[in-house]
């Protein structure tokens, strides 16, 4: 099966990008619009994207700050997603991996191709916020014909 793999360099350190991640307080300003709380280690959380009326439960299945987390999608019963952020004298790489996907072989097509421009979207996004202030509303904005 394939997994999503998607990365960019983020011009900030390593700490500062993962606490982007892992606190809902800055990742609400770039990614989903609601958590129940942070990522902890063996924390369930639930992600919210209120414009859409979706949400997802995530428990934290690994957690090394500042290095990497890995999540488990559907309240721990769906995919695995792993963020590692790895140091470079010009910031930080953030790497997102799916993977776990079942289905048909055009059903797992079509959510691979979704996930990679969600994730990509959403790195984006996080680069604008932490490297120049600017909320970019790229998730919200990605699908304005499905705002509830």
């Amino acid at each position: 099966m394939p997994n999503v793999e998607v990365s960019t360099l983020i011009r900030r350190p390593p700490a500062e990008v993962f606490a982007a991640f892992a606190d809902p307080a800055i990742t609400t300003r770039f990614w989903f619009t609601r958590s129940s709380g942070p990522l902890a280690p063996g924390a369930t959380v639930r992600w919210e994207w209120e414009v859409y009326g979706v949400g997802d439960t995530v428990l934290v299945k690994e957690f090394a700050e500042p290095e990497r987390f890995v999540l488990a999608m559907g309240g721990g019963e769906g995919l695995a997603v792993e963020f590692r952020f790895t140091p470079r004298e010009e910031g930080t790489v953030v790497t997102v991996t799916e993977s776990g996907f079942s289905g048909t072989a055009d059903e797992v097509i079509d959510y691979v191709a979704g996930s990679t421009g969600g994730y990509t979207t959403a790195l984006c996004a996080a680069k604008a916020l932490l490297e120049h202030g600017i909320e970019l509303g790229a998730v919200r904005d990605k699908f304005p014909d499905n705002w509830v």
